[in-house]
């Protein structure tokens, strides 16, 4: 294990694969994971929290590896039966075991438990390590402002990905509530006490961006060396629609692209193979250093080489 207290940014699915790699080459204690809240929602009276969710199950070895979310063994009963009673309101797939993560988090929040000691229980049930902090305490959404026949519509994210399926154009993002938000409890001192800071392999616009958008952590992100791995390979993300947000926040669906959305943060940058030849120009209008290697987790052993590859460039 190498000796290092790493900070790592995180939201989704590659998040989840990565940090899978990161604990085999990390002692898990030595690692907080600052997780996106922002896609958070509340379905039927259930808080559901799809990315700390999404990082609990792929840490705890819960995760179903071939459908990339929610738990391995899942059933849809319940959603099943919902969408014979009304098909409109069973648009969110929550699965069955899924639901009763829902249903705690949900009690314990309304017994007064803030966000951040709930994700603790959570993630002692799965037997997590790794210590999982969410963004913040506070309701923050990410709303996405799209033209749908003409039409202007402001959507939840979770309505414009999963109900909608991202067919809309999408004119612009914000973070609704994350002006006034406070990180939770333990999150900057995580960040100031780590040696390196690690960008998980998300979507820069509505994954880690949200992260960022509360006031504070960026700064405190700024003040450490910080080492990002590219989530956009070949023009195209693995997973996600970054391809269909990046261009509403100025950014090209590229390598490049994804490491300017962490611009005056990066200190280096990981890329994929395919990518190679944009490592010149990452280097020389970024000024960051670049490592080239195979970004797809395929497995847990990929995902560790490529977190070696990672921590490699942290000085």
């Amino acid at each position: 294990m190498t000796p290092m207290k790493v900070a790592a940014l995180a939201g989704g699915v590659g998040a989840g694969k990565f940090l899978r790699g990161l604990v085999r080459v990390v002692d898990a204690r030595d690692v907080t994971v600052i997780v996106n809240t922002a896609d958070d929602i509340h379905m039927h009276g259930l808080h559901v929290s799809p990315d700390l969710d999404s990082v609990t199950y792929w840490l705890g070895d819960a995760m179903d590896r071939e459908r990339g979310w929610g738990r391995r063994d899942e059933t849809f009963l319940a959603t099943e039966e919902l969408g014979r009673f009304d098909p409109e309101a069973a648009w969110f797939n929550l699965g069955d075991l899924d639901l009763a993560t829902h249903l705690f988090r949900t009690r314990l929040l309304a017994e007064g438990l803030a966000l951040s000691e709930v994700t603790e229980r959570v993630a002692a049930r799965f037997g997590v390590a790794a210590r999982l902090l969410p963004m913040t305490d506070d309701p923050v959404a990410t709303r996405i402002e799209v033209v749908s026949f003409g039409a202007v519509m402001d959507l939840h994210f979770q309505e414009y990905w999963v109900k909608r399926h991202a067919r809309d154009d999408v004119k612009a993002v914000r973070f609704e509530g994350a002006a006034s938000a406070l990180p939770a409890p333990g999150v900057l001192d995580a960040i100031d006490a780590a040696d390196v800071v690690v960008l998980c392999p998300s979507n820069p616009v509505v994954s880690t961006g949200p992260i960022l958008a509360v006031p504070g952590i960026r700064e405190h992100v700024a003040e450490r060396p910080v080492v990002g791995i590219s989530p956009i390979v070949g023009g195209a993300p693995l997973f996600g629609m970054a391809d269909r947000l990046m261009p509403v926040a100025g950014l090209e669906v590229s390598a490049l692209g994804a490491a300017r959305a962490y611009e005056e943060l990066l200190d280096a940058w990981v890329i994929d193979e395919v990518d190679r030849r944009l490592a010149p120009r990452i280097e020389r209008e970024l000024g960051v250093a670049v490592s080239v290697t195979d970004t797809i987790m395929r497995d847990d052993g990929a995902a560790e080489a490529l977190a070696r590859s990672a921590l490699s460039l942290v000085p």
